[in-house]
């Protein structure tokens, strides 16, 4: 699997509405439990985005008031790492 980057939502409802606002524009961004290395920071939903498409779905989400506060990205080993935005 491609690495892909976690976008993290507060809650369930800013997921869906993460999700919507990339789907909008043809971004596939399937909603997910967040991994326990992030759960464990109170974060319990993330929304997944492939790499390619990352600053596409940024922007979609700046014009859509839902700027995320943190992004992950997932590589093929299936860790994770903060990544600066």
């Amino acid at each position: 699997m491609l690495p892909y980057y976690l976008i993290v939502c507060r809650s369930l409802t800013q997921a869906q509405r993460t999700a919507f606002a990339l789907e909008r524009v043809g971004i596939t961004a399937p909603i997910q439990r967040a991994p326990s290395a992030i759960a464990e920071e109170g974060c319990s939903h993330v929304v997944q985005v492939a790499e390619r498409h990352l600053s596409v779905a940024l922007a979609a989400l700046s014009r859509a008031e839902l700027s995320p506060s943190r992004v992950f990205l997932s590589d093929l080993s299936g860790g994770v790492r903060e990544v600066e935005l």
